[in-house]
Order: structure tokens, then sequence, then C-alpha cells
């Protein structure tokens, strides 16, 4: 349904590409195989991005961090991952389950 990209560090490459991945409502989580869904998630990336940019980790979550206009909230994605402080908050609107 949706997606949030963030670059996480690596030492060897400067940052990797991560992603945040929400299913369509009618997945089940517990029915859809994740590691399936990963692969093809992956090669689908690799495919239409190339290699280089292609998302080297997908993480499934229920939903993602929005503002209130809907925005995804990627700095706060990557704040929650990397330990960082998470900044002002006050135009969020909903929050990641």
């Amino acid at each position: 349904a949706e997606v949030g990209v963030i670059g996480v560090p690596d030492e060897l490459a400067g940052e990797l590409v991560k992603a945040f991945v929400v299913l369509k409502p009618d997945y089940d989580q517990v029915e859809v195989d994740l590691t399936l869904m990963t692969k093809e998630l992956m090669g689908f990336a690799r495919k239409r991005l190339g290699a280089a940019v292609a998302p080297k980790e997908i993480v499934f979550r229920n939903n993602l961090p929005k503002t209130r206009s809907g925005k995804i909230m990627r700095r706060l994605l990557k704040a929650r991952e990397l330990g960082l402080p998470e900044g002002d908050i006050s135009t969020l609107e909903s929050d990641e389950r």
C-alpha cells in the first residue's frame, strides 16, 4: 500500500537503502509469506531502479508515522532506526504500530 525509504549508515558504501513497507489491508501478514514477499520486492526494485539504489533491507509495518497532511515522516523513521533524537513531532498525526 505504501513505503517509506531511508538511508542507513554503512562502512563500505556510506549509506544503504532500507524500506519500511505497509501491505494493503486485504493482505493478512500471518497468511502472506513475508520472506517470499521480501525477495519479490527486492527483485522488482533491482530490475526497475538498479542494484545500486534498490533497498538492501525491507521491514514490514502495520503503518508509518505521518503528518496531519498525510506525508510519511521519513526523518522520524530514520531517527528511530538509528536511535537519534526524534525532534519536533508536533505535526505527527499517526504513529507506527
